[in-house]
């Protein structure tokens, strides 16, 4: 009887710490649109693009919390079949960036933004356009 209850104790516990660095991942990290773009994850923050053909936004987050941008420079390429454009985005507000102009987009479209917000490292994040 004994070994049956350490056997039963054994698998919950070994089941529990399997389970639990997973579900503290998944509440770490909230990657549905919150402005209605496309959610990428970068190896410093996460960041969602919201592109129209005359303004491009760039909002990011640290673990869904939103991060300051104040001080931040960054560009973004466009590639669209064999077209390639490059623009500047400017700090636009706490938590995004933005780029005004006529841009090329459509389903297809790629997009890398290079970011080095304000005290760190260059970070670049992709996104493709549906």
């Amino acid at each position: 009887m004994k070994h049956t209850t350490r056997l039963i104790t054994l698998a919950a516990l070994t089941l529990g710490v399997a389970i639990t660095p997973a579900a503290f991942a998944a509440g770490n990290h909230d990657h549905s649109p919150k402005h209605g773009g496309i959610v990428a994850e970068g190896k410093a923050f996460d960041a969602e693009l919201v592109a129209k053909p005359d303004l491009i936004t760039v909002h990011f987050s640290d673990r869904g919390k939103p991060m300051m941008t104040k001080g931040a420079k960054g560009k973004i390429t466009l590639l669209t079949g064999t077209d390639k454009s490059e623009v500047e985005l400017m700090p636009a507000g706490d938590s995004r960036m933005e780029a005004k102009g006529k841009f090329n987009l459509s389903a297809g479209t790629k997009a890398v933004a290079e970011i080095t917000l304000e005290g760190r490292k260059p970070s670049t994040v992709r996104f493709a356009i549906k």
